[in-house]
């Protein structure tokens, strides 16, 4: 069967399957859940799986839902992933309004599109046609939020590390897969059209606690040390250390107040923030976590207050694979315009996604089909078939490319590449950083 055929087969398949699947990342959308939380969600999942005639294994990490589609196989085993969990957005119209969860991350329809895929490559006979294999896995927590509650499921032994795929990679779920893909929503981008990522900035995360000593706020305070102070004292520190960050470097600051202390007439003993320290690389963000210790460290000193930082991994810079990258955007050519296919180069966010990149060949495009900012009340999806049936065409597409002829084109990908750290080393880094 030619190339051509193949593809254009998967590409039907899916179309017979777009209504339903959109269908599912609506209903998703109406029941956001947060990270590691995603109990309805992955249910949800599960049972469209099942429906397919898939097994898929549950409670990875804790809802992660993970189905091979062939039971056995050889060659280059290839995952298409999907985020489950959503975002904090209190205002967003279709938030949950006991948690604040919602779906203006846009990851609902991711897990249509990894559905799609699903149903395409389940229901055709496209799969006889193909070497490898394709894993389409359903992940947890990819959103780095609620960092105290996940601390305490860490610390309680639930958890290893505070992200999804983090998590997945060190229970050993990538294991088995040689390279992945996904694609995210983007920002402002109502028509369908696609954008090339490349690169991301990674993080740490910061929990920082500032201990002074409580007094009456009116008849005392010259025997209080104000620990609020010492935290507007070591924020605006860090706000003098944003000339010495190289543009090149992307980095970014950015910190919430959690606790500014317990009643307003008494000195603050008690200041409790959050933070994230970013950059394009492992080394720009190491320089600037450093500095920005000192800064909130000068601010307790200050007024002599105890200050206390726990640094916690976050994730690591984004690094999509060009080769892949180039797969996917030569078959976004055959269903859209060249003005429609954008390389948007370097993404300033963080994801998760920059973790898989350090381990195996990896890509992380943007879809079309919505507006509005991501993780904000305006994000809104226009178009379904551009933010979720499109991309999973192209990328069960750029799968036929990879596993077609034997996996003959997955397999030189491999052949060549070298990955930026062994999964040890991976686990090395990220456990170097908590403290």
């Amino acid at each position: 069967m030619e190339l051509k055929s193949i593809k254009r087969s998967i590409c039907e398949a899916i179309d017979s399957g777009a209504e339903k699947v959109i269908s599912l990342a609506r209903d998703i959308e109406m029941e956001p859940e947060l990270g590691f939380k995603e109990y309805k969600t992955s249910v949800k999942v599960t049972d469209f799986m099942r429906g397919l005639n898939l097994n898929p294994m549950e409670r990875l990490a804790g809802t992660g839902v993970k189905a091979k589609l062939k039971k056995d196989s050889s060659g280059p085993n290839v995952a298409v992933l999907g985020e489950l969990d959503g975002i904090i957005c209190s205002d967003s119209p279709k938030a949950n309004r006991e948690t604040g969860a919602s779906h203006t991350c846009g990851h609902h329809l991711q897990i249509g599109t990894l559905m799609a895929i699903a149903s395409g490559f389940a229901g055709s006979d496209v799969p006889r046609h193909l070497g490898g294999n394709v894993t389409f896995f359903a992940v947890p927590a990819e959103e780095f939020i609620e960092i105290g509650e996940r601390s305490d499921m860490r610390a309680r032994g639930e958890i290893g590390f505070l992200g999804g795929k983090q998590e997945l990679i060190r229970i050993g779920a990538f294991d088995d897969i040689d390279m992945a893909m996904m694609v995210h929503a983007g920002t402002d981008m109502p028509e369908p059209s696609v954008g090339i990522g490349e690169t991301g900035n990674g993080f740490v995360a910061k929990t920082i606690r500032y201990l002074g000593k409580a007094t009456h706020a009116a008849a005392a305070p010259d025997e209080g040390i104000n620990a609020l102070n010492a935290a507007v004292l070591g924020i605006n520190g860090a706000h003098a250390m944003r000339e010495t960050f190289r543009d090149d470097d992307h980095v970014r600051l950015h910190f919430i107040i959690t606790k500014g202390g317990d009643t307003v007439n008494s000195v603050p003993a008690d200041v409790r923030m959050e933070a994230y320290v970013r950059g394009k690389t492992l080394k720009s963000i190491d320089d600037t976590h450093g500095k920005f210790d000192r800064a909130l460290r000068a601010g307790g000193d200050a007024v002599g207050a105890q200050t206390e930082i726990n640094t916690i991994p976050g994730y690591l810079p984004l690094a999509c694979d060009h080769r892949l990258n180039d797969i996917f955007a030569r078959n976004a050519g055959s269903v859209l315009p060249d003005s429609k296919i954008l390389r948007v180069g370097h993404f300033n966010a963080s994801t998760d996604m920059g973790d898989i990149c350090h381990i195996m060949p990896a890509i992380h495009p943007y879809t079309g089909g919505v507006s509005g900012a991501l993780h904000s009340k305006d994000f809104t999806v226009h178009d379904y078939q551009a933010a979720v049936i499109l991309p999973a065409k192209i990328m069960a597409m750029t799968i036929v490319d990879l596993l077609a002829n034997g996996a003959t084109k997955g397999r030189d990908l491999l052949d060549g590449y070298r990955p930026l750290m062994t999964k040890q080393e991976y686990l090395e880094t990220l456990q170097g950083y908590f403290s």
